[in-house]
């Protein structure tokens, strides 16, 4: 169950669908999936949107996140081309957090988000 404690709300600068892990776009108030392990993360997806919409990132604490990879619970998660959860196991990666569940491609999970490095 996600517990959010810190909610930011930004324009989206592409389509950006629900629970999917986030960078910032252009500008300051602008985001885009994060598609590399490598990009400066800062949250997730509440409920997603298309170009120019407004959404809620969730930027703080325990939030939702769609895996796109077997993820163990415990362990830190880092972003794959679609901006679904995958495991970090390459140093150098970003991570958004560490997984609170273990789950596979297309279960949505829980995160606690803490941005770090690896």
């Amino acid at each position: 169950m996600a517990n959010p404690d810190l909610i930011k709300n930004y324009v989206a600068g592409g389509d950006i669908p629900a629970y999917r892990i986030v960078k910032f776009g252009a500008d300051d108030n602008t985001v885009v999936l994060a598609t590399a392990a490598t990009d400066y993360i800062i949250g997730v997806s509440d409920l997603g949107g298309v170009t120019g919409d407004r959404l809620d990132i969730v930027m703080d604490d325990i939030a939702e996140v769609e895996f796109g990879g077997t993820i163990v619970r415990g362990g830190p998660v880092t972003t794959d081309a679609a901006g679904k959860a995958i495991a970090a196991t390459v140093a150098g990666s970003r991570t958004i957090g560490f997984a609170m569940v273990s789950g596979v491609v297309g279960d949505i999970g829980t995160v606690n988000i803490i941005q770090s490095k690896i």
